[in-house]
């Protein structure tokens, strides 16, 4: 019996025997099993995108350290373009009063595609010490940055305290976001996204940096300095997808194997329990939607699958009722801000 297999039948047994969190729980603490993946070193996987001097990598060069300080911050970017893949990276967050910092795990071709680009992200928002972190996960394709696609989430443990799992599955036919081995968002592609559904060729980064005008609390809390310098922790970093020039105006027919191989894995498609735990986690722990803002969206956009459960937690806003809230640590934000990354604007 396989290690996958073993697990699955596992969690089965776990399901008529324990509450649902307790599962959850376990399946978070089981990062690498189920997606049976192999980790690369960093020199043979990413190269320094930006303020080397804040970029350090661990003498077995399998994890890398990124720091922002005074002078800047720092990133990363894939040594290649992929067409498709698997992208994961176990992260350790800086601890203490992070507010205003952004640790930001993503797919983009901004650097090749400027007007009309795709990107798929998971950014951390920063931590004001003692509150519990939040993040959010967005997509565009083809330049559609005028119709963000955000979702906000809190998280269910301390980020600071160990390394956890985030991983962004893309194919032709679905894009998934994972935390640990719980999926949280699955995005199908549909006809009438058209060009919104990313398509073309991405890199992979990983960065940290200065959002002290929008991050945290509507850029209320900035960020302070006589905790610098912040330092991300990133490792495992698995880069599992076709390599391709993007360049090239025709996609490589070399391709076709490899995605094939990709939309075949486990982790490709949710399960029976891969769907509950979905479930498990927006209801519980998902703070803001598009799909269900009606003031920014009247008609909510094609890919949207609107959930009772889901739709009944938010107010037209796409912001959760009052009576909905978290407990005493997790106060909502009255008002918008706008922010600008790389060139995109987003509504948060």
């Amino acid at each position: 019996m396989n290690d996958a297999v073993g697990l699955t039948k596992l969690f089965f047994l776990l399901l008529v025997t324990l509450p649902f969190p307790h599962i959850i729980s376990i399946a978070a603490r089981s990062t690498a099993a189920p997606f049976n993946v192999t980790a690369a070193t960093f020199t043979e996987s990413y190269s320094p995108l930006f303020s080397k001097f804040n970029i350090h990598t661990s003498p077995d060069d399998k994890s890398v350290h990124l720091h922002l300080n005074r002078l800047s911050g720092s990133g990363i970017i894939s040594s290649d373009y992929y067409s498709h893949g698997f992208f994961s990276a176990s992260v350790k967050m800086p601890p203490h009063h992070t507010a205003g910092i952004v640790v930001a795990f993503y797919t983009s071709n901004v650097d090749t595609f400027e007007r009309n680009h795709d990107e798929l992200d998971i950014e951390f928002l920063g931590n004001v010490k003692g509150k519990p972190w939040r993040f959010q996960t967005n997509a565009y394709g083809n330049g559609s940055v005028s119709r963000g696609r955000e979702e906000r989430y809190r998280l269910w443990f301390d980020p600071t305290a160990n390394s956890h799992r985030y991983s962004i599955l893309w194919t032709p036919q679905n894009i998934i976001f994972y935390v640990d081995t719980i999926p949280i968002r699955e995005i199908r592609r549909c006809a009438a996204m058209r060009g919104d559904y990313p398509s073309k060729p991405m890199s992979v980064y990983a960065t940290i940096w200065d959002a002290s005008s929008w991050a945290t609390n509507g850029g209320r809390e900035k960020v302070d300095y006589q905790y610098e310098p912040f330092v991300a922790e990133f490792t495992d970093l698995v880069l599992n997808g076709c390599i391709v020039d993007p360049s090239d105006q025709v996609p490589s027919s070399d391709c076709a194997d490899a995605t094939a191989e990709l939309m075949s894995k486990e982790y490709a498609a949710l399960s029976p329990m891969g769907r509950r735990s979905m479930k498990w986690f927006r209801e519980k722990y998902m703070y803001y939607s598009y799909c269900y803002d009606v003031v920014r969206y009247p008609v909510p956009p094609p890919e949207c699958v609107i959930v009772e459960s889901e739709k009944e937690m938010f107010r037209s806003t796409g912001r959760l009722r009052e009576k909905m809230k978290f407990g005493p640590h997790h106060r909502h934000s009255r008002g918008s801000g706008r922010r600008r990354r790389r060139g995109v604007v987003a509504a948060v």
